[in-house]
């Protein structure tokens, strides 16, 4: 009995110093990755040359610089403030999803978990569509239409502070 707990400690002492030697790796070199902008001009000119701008852009109509890939960026940002009391799990801004896990908004005792998806670039109440639920199932229409409200209330807010600029 004893001697296989001396062959257990030997075998565990091998593999501890086996992964010890693993990540003290000399040869790692950092990676070097080129800036999002760059990576961006490569997805949307394939190869072609990206297009000059000249003297007459200045007078050409401008997109809308409200938006984030295929979302609204005012919706997107009242969304992450408005319900910043629940960790984010995951967040995928070119699909326009949020999800979070459980949390308790101040001055509450029940734990809501919430997905908010944002499918439109326009700053408009069918562009967003939160889905609550607590531990115990879904939360009533009302409650899911208040945070809505909530949400669209701060993304004009957002809006109006962005114009004044």
């Amino acid at each position: 009995m004893s001697v296989s707990r001396i062959f257990l400690g030997l075998g565990l002492s091998l593999v501890v110093l086996v992964e010890a030697g693993c990540s003290r790796s000399a040869s790692r070199q950092p990676v070097d990755t080129p800036p999002a902008s760059e990576i961006l001009d490569d997805i949307l000119y394939e190869g072609r040359n990206k297009p000059r701008g000249t003297i007459w852009d200045l007078f050409r109509s401008r997109e809308d610089q409200g938006q984030i890939g295929a979302v609204n960026k005012y919706i997107w940002n009242a969304s992450l403030e408005t319900l910043d009391f629940l960790p984010v799990q995951s967040i995928d801004p070119f699909s326009g999803v949020i999800i979070t896990g459980y949390g308790t908004p101040p001055g509450g005792g029940r734990a809501y978990r919430a997905t908010i998806h944002v499918n439109d670039p326009a700053l408009d109440a069918r562009s967003l569509n939160v889905a609550l639920s607590t531990r115990s199932g879904p939360v009533s229409a009302a409650t899911v239409r208040a945070i809505e409200d909530a949400i669209l209330t701060r993304a004009r807010q957002l809006r109006a502070q962005d114009s004044r600029l």
